[in-house]
């Protein structure tokens, strides 16, 4: 029996591409929605035809895509919108959530988040101009977790269909805990439908979150997914299959991605690369994350990446849950 909870796929940069999204939403349900990896350098509208297909396709495999931007500057977030919206999209979210100190640094992302003013002004110069909805993921601050409630009353005061927080400050990036406590404050004065997302990596994570955050229904998952693709299926309750069959669909699945990024790629290094970023976090799901990571990681042809990945399969277990 499926729960009525929606389930978000979280953008990773570099990770969840549009091959990534296609491929995953082939094989796996559960997810409600596709967050895109971030746009920026927004400098002319017509650009943006030229960013690959991200911006060509508003669904993926009947589910709804979602493009993001990284930016400071409220008419490259106008542009961007503009051009969204001529596509066909429904919705752009806005990234205030990046922690990375290359972005956060430059006042973008997560870095933005101490300085709600710039944040109300840019609010305040958009939203009268949009004809699609809107957005925000942000993080509950970047120096500290008390900058979130400023913020939430800029936020409050502006036309935001949805506010998705990561609930931990972007100088954690992902390290630490998830500061549930601060999030059930966020809760009772929040005012936009609320997104959660951090640290759901398991249906017991899922649970123990639900329990604590009784209001909220939907759900953003990014590293809990790309470690088990079964995850929103498990957390909906359909049905999956047994250990040894998820581990031979598994393997189809990463071995269908990486012809799908051989086929659009040039270069097979940079295929390589792609799918050892992506065994970065699939790894967790064996039995010796650091063994089966490390056979992946050394790897630098496409002969020594298929013998590695053969090599995984055979020797290591898949322990991801049921």
């Amino acid at each position: 029996m499926k729960t009525d909870n929606t389930i978000y796929l979280a953008p990773f940069q570099g990770v969840t591409t549009f091959t990534y999204r296609d491929i995953y939403t082939r094989y796996f349900k559960g997810v409600d929605k596709l967050f895109t990896p971030f746009f920026t350098s927004v400098h002319k509208t017509k650009s943006l035809g030229k960013r690959g297909v991200d911006l060509n396709f508003i669904n993926q495999n009947k589910i709804e895509v979602v493009p993001q931007i990284l930016s400071k500057d409220p008419e490259e977030i106008l542009r961007f919108a503009e051009f969204c919206s001529h596509k066909g999209f429904k919705e752009i979210n806005w990234n205030l959530g990046c922690p990375y100190p290359r972005v956060a640094n430059k006042k973008r992302g997560s870095g933005l988040l101490p300085y709600p003013q710039e944040i109300h002004k840019i609010l305040d110069h958009i939203e009268d101009s949009f004809q699609i909805k809107f957005s925000i993921k942000c993080r509950l601050g970047y120096f500290s977790e008390e900058e979130i409630f400023p913020l939430l009353d800029v936020f409050n005061n502006h036309n935001i269909y949805e506010l998705t927080i990561h609930a931990r400050i972007g100088k954690q990036l992902y390290q630490g805990d998830v500061k549930t406590e601060v999030f059930e404050k966020v809760i009772d004065k929040c005012k936009i439908p609320l997104v959660y997302n951090g640290d759901i990596f398991t249906k017991q994570d899922f649970d123990d979150f639900q329990s604590d955050f009784k209001t909220v229904d939907k759900w953003m998952i990014g590293r809990g997914l790309l470690r088990n693709p079964f995850l929103p299926a498990i957390i909906k309750g359909y049905e999956v299959p047994d250990i040894e069959e998820q581990k031979a669909y598994i393997y189809k699945f990463v071995t269908d991605l990486y012809l799908a990024y051989s086929k659009k790629m040039n270069g097979q290094a940079h295929v390589i690369n792609v799918m050892k970023e992506y065994w970065s976090f699939l790894s967790y799901s064996f039995d010796n994350q650091q063994k089966v990571f490390n056979l992946i990681k050394k790897t630098k042809s496409p002969e020594e990446y298929e013998n590695a990945v053969a090599r995984v399969f055979d020797l290591y277990g898949w322990v991801a849950e049921l």
